[in-house]
């Protein structure tokens, strides 16, 4: 993706269902669980690379021993930084106590990290929010061993404000406004108030206090307190919680927005948010591996049980549909095949971009999330190319010769690796000028495979600011001197901002929305902005559910085409000689390639939940009067 976006967070959970010393004889190690973590952090830093955390839970240990471990960093490489501190410390304890070596009890007695239940999570950084405390996992402590929850999580709410005030009126009072403390308060008052009422049967039964404890840890319905804590929720999640005594859950929003898989067998249970992550690091087939049902949770008991429960009442799936496009790593069998039908899906509108000229064009892809939808395109086009060549042997049938039919069969599709993600330049000059000179050279180009009568096609995921495209990519493919540069999105436009993940919140950074507004300047329809403002504005203090989203009415007047043509004008510098067009994928399309995620909120304007019209209306109230502040 030429201008990178950034995605929320990944999750991994893994409870080993056996004793430690049945995975020291099985695989060498009782540190199966600490290096199965390190592998499924690893295979998901594509989701977070700004900050990392881990957190472990020893099962059944006595009073007085240690029993939680976590750790967290914000470092530059952070999964290897917080894996190289549990390694060393590991290997002080072994080493000032060789009497551990062979000793699983010891180990798991006395190392910090060796347990059975893990929780680890990758994450970017939001807002400008990279500090430490940022990080997950978080940790509720508390004496009882019930009461401790540690909570992570792939999520945004929407509904930030209201969560807070929930809170409060229950007698908390929350450190600050952030969905990540409410989300955690709100388990964990639930969880109080379960453990309470639970305490009470246990005395009216008899049992001493001592009896009490871990009778109640048997008897938790943890069903029921997401049931309670979640009730008020809005926005897209895969939550995960550990318990102190053992029981974890993840639990998956009821539009199904934030992805989350889990596989279980006599050893383990594992969740994660992709599932070739799963697939890789325990070598399990594809059709092994579940997706968690939308409004549901797994639930793992500490005896082991896995638990399937219905939380919240589904929603229709929507599930992110760029994940599909960008964020998952290409690696999943159906992610594979639905990037490469994005670029076949697209091929006809590139031909017609390109008169149907396929000898005279390049083709050729942004690096490198895009290479994928390139392949898909490519193959669209040897399509085209093969109809060409039977059309032609045809239509010469009567007078083929060997010579002509070999001219005819040895024409082939030109693809180049044309742009070369340079070096990360650091743009350490503040003078705006020797700035953008900088940003000019993010991409570099491969010289002397386009002829002056070529055209050059080029295919990206997405196009959300466009700025890359202005500043560096269109540019330097001009230094090539092609006579048309076709840039392909293998998404549609992205017109409306996003409140479940990703770091489009504001509509005035994305370049279709520019775009459309200079149309409505041109056309003399700028006051539709003004009216879209009072509608909006008249609307501030309705209930989320009474809330329209009135900002589709900015993009109404115009076409697909006229908006794509706008935003081609626009990232087009004076300086570039090349005919420059830009051709999106259809949304037609994209629910084509990737059926199971129809989220397509940023495209459409449908948000999933009440929360997101809401959403929408305040980032256009803020762009109109000029607040450069979160929607939400």
């Amino acid at each position: 993706m030429s201008d990178a976006i950034k995605h929320e967070c990944g999750i991994a959970l893994l409870r080993l269902k056996k004793p430690l010393s049945f995975y020291k004889e099985k695989y060498g190690s009782a540190f199966y669980g600490i290096q199965k973590m390190y592998l499924l952090m690893e295979k998901q830093h594509n989701r977070g690379q700004d900050g990392a955390g881990l957190a472990s839970i020893k099962l059944d240990v006595e009073p007085g021993e240690r029993y939680i471990s976590r750790i967290r960093s914000n470092q530059s490489q952070p999964i290897q930084d917080i894996f190289a501190q549990i390694n060393q410390r590991i290997n002080e304890e072994l080493t000032t106590h060789p009497e551990y070596n062979d000793n699983v009890d010891l180990q798991k007695q006395e190392i910090p990290y060796i347990g059975e239940l893990f929780l680890g999570h990758v994450r970017y950084g939001t807002f400008g929010k990279n500090s430490i405390e940022s990080v997950h996992p978080f940790l509720r402590q508390n004496n009882w061993m019930h009461r401790n929850l540690i909570v992570a999580g792939n999520f945004n709410m929407t509904n930030v404000k209201e969560l807070f005030d929930d809170l409060v009126r229950l007698g908390q009072h929350p450190k600050e406004m952030a969905d990540t403390v409410t989300v955690m308060e709100k388990i964990g008052h639930f969880l109080d108030d379960e453990v309470t009422d639970l305490y009470q049967q246990c005395k009216n039964e008899g049992l001493s206090k001592r009896e009490a404890s871990p009778e109640i840890a048997e008897r938790l319905d943890i069903a029921r307190i997401l049931r309670r804590a979640s009730k008020n929720w809005d926005g897209g999640y895969a939550m995960a919680g550990l318990l102190g005594h053992g029981d974890a859950f993840v639990t998956r929003d009821p539009a199904g927005i934030r992805p989350a898989f889990y596989y279980q067998d006599d050893e383990i249970v594992v969740v994660a948010s992709e599932r070739p992550v799963i697939q890789t690091v325990f070598n399990v087939p594809f059709e092994a591996i579940r997706e968690i049902t939308p409004g549901h949770a797994i639930i793992v008991k500490k005896d082991g049980r896995v638990l399937d429960e219905q939380i919240r009442e589904a929603l229709p799936l929507k599930a992110c549909s760029f994940e599909r496009i960008y964020f998952s790593r290409g690696s999943d069998a159906e992610i594979y095949q639905e990037r490469k039908e994005l670029g076949k899906l697209i091929m006809p509108a590139v031909l017609e971009a390109i008169g149907n000229d396929t000898d005279n064009t390049v083709f050729s892809y942004i690096p490198n999330t895009a290479e994928t939808s390139f392949y898909g395109m490519v193959e669209a086009a040897q399509d085209f190319l093969n109809q060409r060549k039977i059309s032609d042997i045809l239509a010469n049938k009567e007078v083929l010769t060997a010579e002509k039919l070999q001219d005819i069969l040895s024409v082939k599709l030109r693809t180049e690796k044309v742009a070369i993600k340079d070096a990360k330049l650091r743009t350490f000059i503040t003078e705006d000028s020797s700035r953008d000179d900088l940003v000019a050279h993010v991409y570099d180009v491969t010289y002397g495979v386009i002829n002056p009568s070529d055209n050059l096609v080029i295919i990206d995921d997405s196009i959300v600011r466009g700025t890359t495209l202005k500043k560096s990519i269109i540019k330097m493919m001009d230094r090539l001197h092609p006579k048309k540069i076709v840039i392909v999105s293998s998404a549609p436009q992205i017109r409306y901002p996003d409140c479940y993940g990703i770091d489009m919140a504001k509509l005035e950074g994305l370049i279709a929305f520019q775009a459309t507004l200079e149309l409505l300047k041109e056309r003399n329809l700028y006051h539709l902005v003004d009216e879209v403002y009072q509608k909006s504005k008249a609307q501030e203090h309705l209930p989320d559910s009474e809330v329209v989203n009135y900002v589709k009415e900015i993009y109404a007047p115009f076409t697909d085409q006229e908006i794509s043509d706008k935003i081609a004008e626009m990232l087009t510098s004076s300086d570039v000689n090349a005919e420059v067009k830009i051709i999106f994928q259809t949304v037609e399309n994209l629910h084509t390639a990737c059926p199971k995620n129809l989220g397509d909120w940023y495209f459409t304007g449908d948000y999933p939940t009440n929360g997101g019209n809401r959403v929408v209306n305040r980032a256009f109230m803020n762009f109109y009067e000029g607040k450069d502040a979160r929607a939400y």
